[in-house]
């Protein structure tokens, strides 16, 4: 056998004993960017971790590492542990983050990748990251069905005895959006994925002088697209102003507004994403 092909397999072995730990992947997904996304994607990493399960977020959007930002660890850097691993950095005493964002000169670098340097740096993040045991990754992808989805459904899901990733798709309410989350469902199932639900994003907003819901981008057009399609909608969460000025600061909503819609929204959506493994 030649040394390319043991370098291969000794990667594979790696990369599957390093997936072999994790329980549970999520890929956080949306049909179009400025759907708040991240912030979900973080709040629901926070929602789980409250719950007592080991999460770990990989920041997959390459172009756009917002995640280092929303959780307020934008000084920090990866590191290598004693056996060589990548380390990955700690938020709030709970979970691990992983993002390209600690690998740039500065907040202005931008990443200028093909795709297959984008399939290996996301091939190292799973593979080269000393995860450890982990419940959950909560996987944050850029908008779309391009090449950062493609690489970690295929990287996961053809790793043999590993467990599929699971999908959720974030939207807003407008048609526009929907249309295309619709595609985000459609790009799961060709993978033979399971779409774990949708959650509607920015879905109302209660006027602060009267209590009045007011409909700014509609309600409801999430919940009847997971009806169309057969699939589970998850929740919906509401405008809140609190929301913008906490992820611009780096503090994550969840973890202080304790009484807020919002935050009720968001611990909905983790007790129904939690149904599903009940009888584990």
């Amino acid at each position: 056998m030649s040394s390319k092909s043991n370098d291969k397999e000794e990667a594979q072995k790696k990369l599957k004993d390093r997936l072999s730990k994790i329980k549970h992947t999520i890929m956080v997904m949306s049909g179009k960017g400025g759907v708040g996304k991240s912030t979900v994607a973080v709040n629901l990493s926070i929602g789980l971790s409250q719950q007592g399960y080991t999460v770990g977020v990989l920041d997959a959007d390459i172009h756009g590492p917002n995640i280092p930002k929303i959780l307020g660890i934008e000084e920090e850097r990866l590191l290598a542990d004693d056996e060589g691993s990548i380390r990955p950095v700690e938020a709030l005493g709970s979970l691990k983050v992983v993002s390209v964002g600690y690998l740039l000169d500065s907040k202005d670098t931008p990443v200028i990748w093909r795709g297959p340097m984008k399939h290996g740096v996301i091939n190292q993040f799973l593979k080269d990251v000393n995860w450890g045991e982990l419940d959950f990754l909560v996987v944050d992808l850029p908008p779309g069905t391009g090449d950062e989805p493609l690489s970690i459904a295929q990287l996961i899901k053809n790793t043999e005895g590993v467990e599929a990733p699971l999908a959720v798709v974030v939207t807003t309410p407008q048609d526009v959006a929907l249309l295309d989350s619709r595609k985000s469902i459609g790009f799961a199932r060709a993978l033979g994925l399971e779409v774990l639900g949708v959650i509607e994003n920015m879905s109302g907003f209660k006027c602060p002088h009267c209590g009045k819901p007011i409909d700014l981008f509609k309600t409801g057009g999430g919940e009847k697209a997971a009806k169309d399609l057969g699939v589970k909608f998850l929740g919906a969460v509401p405008i809140d102003p609190d929301i913008v000025i906490d992820t611009d600061a780096g503090v994550p909503f969840i973890t202080h507004k304790e009484t807020s819609d919002a935050t009720n929204a968001f611990r909905n959506i983790v007790a129904n994403i939690l149904e599903e493994f009940k009888a584990e």
